[in-house]
């Protein structure tokens, strides 16, 4: 008997399928005790050493290190500590409106990264006006890139990021980088995936949803910091966050081949595929994929169209 699944059903289970390989990482990674977490503190911000010390969860350090052309005036003397103390230790710098060659060379030469230092580049707002804009943030990836032979890490908020993600798409530049994610709230459902699959790190706590009237409610509190310090979460172990520490190089994900034949197939079509279990010959190797974008998979004699409009030919 022929039987044919709707296309809107195939599109579901394909997005069933890209969604729930997301949920972990968005939905509150930070109340698993095992994972790994991170401040990111400024001149602002207050830190007892000793008492911060008690959250063994706490292992890496990333200080504003230059805003513009000026130097935080905290960041040397506790980048010193940190070291000391065994931090995992990174920089940032805050882009503002200007020149981003000089920027970036101002930055390097406060900071001296050396090979262990994650660095990254803070694009705060959609504004240009007040902030670094994407452009000039392009110009200063490369001359980090160029100077250093490593690719900083972009900082940006859900506005930045769908924004970069939306003019820019899989750019020789921005997508070379990876994604330290501003997002304050407990699950995100609606991450902008384009120029990045996902992030490095998760800035999800910080005085923008934690008020000092009402410590109890904020999504996390670090000992030895007050209820305006940024607070990161890895989606991994404190071991994870040190063996990819400072996440300066980018694995470009390719196709996997889960049978014969099936080399340059994405992965959630094959998984698709192969979960259905009436329909596991359904899929063709890529050499039967037609050029005009068309799926093509037959079963028998029961033949099935799937237009490939989101995932097209790439790995997810």
């Amino acid at each position: 008997m022929k039987r044919k699944l709707p296309i809107l059903v195939l599109v579901f289970l394909c997005s069933a399928l890209i969604t729930s390989a997301q949920s972990p990482e968005f939905s509150e990674p930070w109340k698993n005790p095992n994972v790994a977490l991170a401040i990111d503190p400024y001149e602002g911000n207050d830190i007892n050493w000793d008492i911060l010390a008690t959250d063994k969860r706490v292992v890496a350090i990333i200080h504003r290190a230059t805003i513009g052309d000026r130097v935080d005036r905290k960041y040397a003397e506790r980048r010193d500590e940190a070291k000391k103390r065994g931090y995992k230790w990174g920089a940032y710098h805050f882009g503002k409106p200007g020149d981003p060659i000089k920027q970036a060379d101002f930055f390097l030469d406060t900071v001296k990264p050396t090979a262990d230092d994650l660095i990254a580049l803070d694009l705060e707002s959609t504004d240009g006006s007040k902030h670094m804009s994407f452009d000039d943030g392009r110009i200063f990836i490369k001359r980090v890139k160029e100077k250093t032979g490593r690719y900083p890490l972009v900082y940006g908020n859900n506005e930045v990021s769908k924004a970069i993600s939306e003019q820019y798409g899989a750019d020789d530049v921005f997508a070379k980088t990876r994604l330290w994610y501003a997002r304050f709230k407990r699950n995100v459902t609606d991450f902008p995936q384009g120029t990045w699959k996902t992030y490095a790190l998760w800035q999800f706590s910080s005085e923008q949803n934690c008020n000092p009237a009402n410590r109890p409610a904020c999504l996390y509190t670090v000992p030895g910091t007050e209820y305006d310090m940024d607070i990161d979460v890895l989606n991994g172990t404190i071991d994870e966050l040190r063996s990819k520490w400072p996440f300066d190089s980018v694995t470009v994900r390719r196709a996997v081949a889960t049978r014969p034949g099936y080399a340059g197939v994405p992965p959630a079509f094959v998984r698709l595929c192969t979960s259905l279990m009436s329909w596991r010959d359904a899929c063709v190797p890529r050499s039967h994929w037609k050029a005009n974008g068309f799926f093509v998979a037959r079963k028998i004699s029961t033949q099935f169209v799937f237009r490939q409009s989101r995932l097209g030919h790439k790995a997810d």
